[in-house]
């Protein structure tokens, strides 16, 4: 099923059956302020295990990463963030960023990796913020970006339905991405490290 959804006033009976579909489960592809991403429910195992099988990876070596609204959230999964890394946080996000943090014991068990890291991600994108607003808590994300090659399937919502179709619940057009992932940044050590340049720019 494709969910067409506006960019910029998201219509809240599409939002409505997004999170009835995250709530009940479901996974789902949506628009970013990056590629596409591929994700569930962070608290619904089985979908979590679903998107490891679309992506062919092992959960334990997935470098999953958690859609938040803001950084209200981030007590609820990270076990320290001191106030540098936080002053970082707040100057680039909402964005294209993704940061690295240690996780604490309140990150559900199936994400419970021997790194006790978890990515955290605020996209400069309404409509997958509203989303994960109206569901209450975050979104488990992955990219849908092919590590080869560039597709035209990475932008194109409708080939995206396509490929997926199959295996996802619901392909949310919000119009065409980007074929640029976010940069990652790695906050779990004593200072942050740029671990993949995307799109985003940081001054460290």
């Amino acid at each position: 099923m494709i969910l067409r959804i506006h960019p910029d006033n998201p219509g809240i009976r599409q939002v409505e059956k997004a999170v009835e579909i995250l709530k009940n489960g479901g996974v789902i592809i949506f628009p970013t302020d990056t590629v596409y991403g591929l994700g569930c429910d962070i608290f619904q195992p089985k979908a979590v295990e679903k998107v490891a099988r679309i992506k062919g990876i092992s959960i334990e070596k997935a470098n999953f990463s958690f859609i938040c609204h803001d950084l209200s959230h981030l007590s609820d999964f990270a076990k320290h963030v001191d106030n540098t890394t936080f002053k970082l946080m707040k100057q680039y996000l909402p964005g294209p960023f993704t940061f690295i943090l240690e996780a604490n014991n309140k990150v559900p068990r199936v994400f419970r990796n021997k790194k006790r890291t978890i990515g955290i991600r605020i996209p400069d994108n309404n409509i997958i913020r509203t989303i994960v607003k109206e569901l209450g808590h975050p979104v488990l994300t992955t990219s849908i970006h092919d590590e080869d090659e560039v597709h035209d399937y990475i932008t194109d919502p409708e080939l995206i339905h396509e490929k997926y179709k199959q295996v996802v619940n619901v392909v949310i057009d919000g119009g065409f991405g980007n074929v640029f992932p976010s940069t990652v940044i790695d906050c779990s050590g004593e200072e942050p490290v740029v671990m993949r340049q995307g799109i985003g720019e940081i001054e460290l």
